[in-house]
């Protein structure tokens, strides 16, 4: 017997993406090489580039599709009328989707993907000369989690972690100009700052946030969503950094308190901000 459900946004796990997502992509990709079921040819009609099919459980095809940098798997199913996507539960109990996600969908090359991480455009935060491990943390202006975690990282900042923030605009129309506002001030690390203090406060746009005035700005914060989007990472917070033996690291969503030590390498750090209690 196998069992779909939704599949959860974590590491390690690549989430389904549905197919009214993939009808709303731009442009055509002729794919006449290879007859596709239906559903699956009008996705790719749409944009969506499979990357591979293989068999999978109970008679169904696995499809390794692509969209905005991002893989998944869907499956057809024996008649090629109906497309499903969703994890794959076997009866035992055992997760199939993270099996054949293991198998068929291409790993990112982190090496390259940190070493253009060090030259994004980012806001430093914390230490100079920083304890412990040094984050990469994207965040959007309007994510209630990022600001969340900026203020878990606060305590760990005093003591000797360096933050580097990285803006990308996915939360909708004021998150460009927001983060434009922050990335064109002549102290971004004190607009930045600002930003957070006031998060949630009503905001006006004004002409530090115009894109049309700020047009390389905001070119510079759309790689960093494309930049975001090829480690894998679906939304913010997400946040990057090296282990002690060097090995890239990727958390995709607000950590848990208890995290923060293995994440920073720094000891735990007191918070006792109510506001944080949740994620303890």
């Amino acid at each position: 017997m196998t069992v779909f459900s939704k599949l959860p946004m974590t590491k390690g796990r690549l989430a389904a993406i549905s197919m009214a997502t993939f009808l709303c992509v731009g442009p055509v990709h002729a794919q006449a090489a290879e007859a596709y079921p239906k559903p699956l040819q009008q996705a790719v009609d749409a944009g969506v580039k499979v990357v591979k099919s293989f068999p999978a459980a109970s008679g169904l095809t696995g499809w390794v599709v692509s969209q905005g940098g991002r893989y998944t798997i869907v499956y057809s199913t024996a008649d090629r009328k109906t497309l499903l996507a969703g994890a794959l539960i076997g009866e035992d109990g055992a997760s199939l989707s993270s099996q054949y996600e293991e198998r068929y969908v291409p790993k990112p090359d982190l090496a390259s993907l940190y070493a253009q991480l060090e030259k994004s455009f980012h806001v430093v935060e914390g230490a100079a000369k920083p304890a412990g491990n040094v984050l990469y943390v994207f965040v959007d202006p309007n994510c209630p989690y990022c600001h969340f975690t900026w203020m878990a990282l606060q305590a760990y900042e005093k003591a000797g972690l360096q933050v580097r923030w990285i803006p990308v605009a996915t939360l909708g129309p004021t998150s460009m100009p927001k983060a434009i506002e922050v990335m064109a001030a002549s102290d971004r690390t004190a607009a930045f700052r600002r930003m957070e203090e006031n998060h949630g406060k009503p905001w006006t746009a004004s002409a530090a946030s115009s894109e049309a005035s700020h047009q390389d700005i905001a070119a510079k914060i759309r790689a960093n969503n494309e930049l975001m989007e090829g480690f894998g990472i679906a939304g913010t917070p997400g946040v990057i950094w090296k282990d002690k033996q060097g090995k890239v690291q990727i958390k995709g969503g607000m950590p848990r308190l208890s995290e923060l030590p293995a994440i920073t390498g720094l000891p735990e750090q007191k918070i006792d901000d109510p506001a944080l209690a949740k994620f303890r």
